[in-house]
This record gives structure tokens, C-alpha cells and sequence, in this order.
């Protein structure tokens, strides 16, 4: 019933028990997870892992926050895109959180390197027409101008996306969609200081939504604190439908639904 657009499985919390993390999914009608890389290091993990399960795929991307890493070139991210269960690029975007602290006083300016990477993935996705899986944070007009400067306008060409574990204003939330994006949901909803996210969410029309744990990180309450997973994304489907007035079973349809669409018609199987 449920589908996890965004999770990060091969971290060892999960992977080392991911029997347990699968008869869960399975206890609580999450049928289905998307698997996301954020180095290209991990991605013959992550893909092995959607290889080795039918409800399981795989993203290929760099994280924009990442260093230190190998730097993914085009030919990089189309070559394992074509690899099986490999649905999207990503995740991919900028951040800008904490700049000065975490950058070591870096300005945005110096920043040239997240944007240059971010043109990369684009550019990859394009080629390939597979779509883009958009981590923003601090970032979001850079963002924006990026992928419209790069033709993702919402027009013919334009492979379009998801915007995840969405934390930005419902302005940002107004043009992802003008430019053809879906907008996708996390824990973060259900936090007590998150109202600003609950009244995008109730402004998203609901066929343009997904959601998602981000596992293991943002668990949602009443599990805040601990390690998520997607046995938890049913928490994020039940904020949704009481903010909009709606079953859960209603927002678990629509948003399994989206995620086949946007994901070109991926299937739901059932667990192995």
C-alpha cells in the first residue's frame, strides 16, 4: 500500500539487519522503497541491494554536501544508471546549511564546485531520461535557477524530478511544481516546530506528492530520535491525511500512484 520514495539502507544500522528492516516494511503494508546513493563509492552497494530484492530499487548520485569523494562525471552517472533496478540521478541539488561553519568560512561564491556538480547530474539525467531525485537545503534559489538554466522548465525535454524531505517555503514548493517536479514529504512533518512544512503539505495537490523516511535519519513521531525506517513512512501518510481531511489509505494510493508515474511505470511487487 505504502511506497518509501527516499531511503539510504546500505548505512549499517540497516543493512546488518535488513531481514528485520524487510518483515517490518512488510508488517506495516510498505510495499516498496527506492534505495538512494550519495557517493560513487556506495552505489555498487546500493544497487546490489535493489538487485538482490523485487521491491527494492536504486538511484546513482553524488550528495552536493559530499567531499573528499570521487567526483562523478557525466559518463560516470550514465553508464551505472543503465545498470538493472537503477530508476533515477541522485541525490543531487546544493547546500548551503551552515556554510561558514561546516565550510570552513567558505562563501557561496566558493561554493562553484556543488553547482558544478549539480550541472553534471542534470546533464546525466537528460541524457538518459531518468529523473532527478533534488536535495536542497539553504539553497533553494541557486537551485531553482539551475535547473532552469539547465532546460528543466516543465517542457518537452525536461525530465523533471522530486524535490525530497521538502523543508522549503511554499513559494519554493509554487515553482518546483511550475517546473514540473513532485514534491516529496519526511518525518519532519509530524515534528511539533514544523507547521510551516504541514501547511505546504496542505497546499501540495496530492498528485504531485511522495513520501518518504530518509531513513535512517528524521525518524517521525513517535519515534523521533531513533533510527528510522521505512516501516515508519505510514506515520508521514497518516500527517498528510489528517492535515487534508482524507483516509490514509487515500494518500497511500495517490502517492504509491505518483511514484509509478514519475518512476516510468514502475510496478508494485510483492516482498521476497
Amino acid at each position: 500500500m505504502f511506497t518509501d520514495s527516499h531511503c539510504h539502507l546500505t548505512y549499517p544500522e540497516l543493512v546488518d539487519n535488513i531481514d528485520r528492516v524487510r518483515a517490518a516494511m512488510a508488517e506495516a503494508q510498505v510495499d516498496r522503497a527506492l534505495c538512494i546513493c550519495t557517493t560513487l563509492e556506495e552505489f555498487d552497494a546500493v544497487q546490489s541491494l535493489a538487485a538482490r530484492f523485487d521491491n527494492f530499487w536504486a538511484s546513482v548520485g553524488v550528495h552536493p554536501d559530499n567531499e573528499d569523494i570521487a567526483e562523478p562525471s557525466i559518463d560516470d552517472l550514465v553508464r551505472r544508471s543503465a545498470m538493472p533496478k537503477v530508476i533515477a540521478i541522485g541525490e543531487t541539488g546544493l547546500d548551503y546549511y551552515q556554510m561558514a561553519e561546516r565550510k570552513g568560512g567558505r562563501t557561496i561564491a566558493d561554493m562553484e564546485w556543488q553547482r558544478d556538480r549539480f550541472r553534471v547530474h542534470i546533464r546525466a539525467a537528460q541524457q538518459v531520461k531518468k529523473p532527478l531525485v533534488i536535495h536542497t537545503r539553504d539553497a533553494s534559489a541557486d537551485t531553482l535557477a539551475i535547473l532552469k538554466e539547465e532546460g528543466e522548465d516543465g517542457r518537452q525535454g525536461s525530465v523533471g524530478g522530486v524535490f525530497h524531505c521538502f523543508t522549503e517555503t511554499a513559494e519554493v514548493a509554487r515553482v518546483a511544481l511550475d517546473l514540473g517536479f513532485y514534491i516529496s514529504f519526511s518525518g519532519i512533518l509530524t515534528f511539533k516546530k514544523a507547521q510551516d512544512i504541514r501547511d505546504v503539505a496542505a497546499f501540495v495537490p496530492l498528485d504531485r506528492m511522495l513520501i518518504e523516511t530518509d531513513s535512517p535519519f528524521l525518524a517521525p513521531i513517535p519515534y523521533r530520535g531513533k533510527t528510522n525506517s521505512p516501516a515508519y513512512v505510514p506515520f508521514v501518510a497518516k500527517q498528510i491525511a489528517e492535515l487534508r481531511g482524507m483516509s490514509v489509505e487515500a494518500v497511500a494510493e495517490a502517492t504509491s500512484a505518483n511514484f509509478e508515474t514519475l518512476f516510468s511505470g514502475i510496478q508494485c511487487s510483492s516482498n521476497s
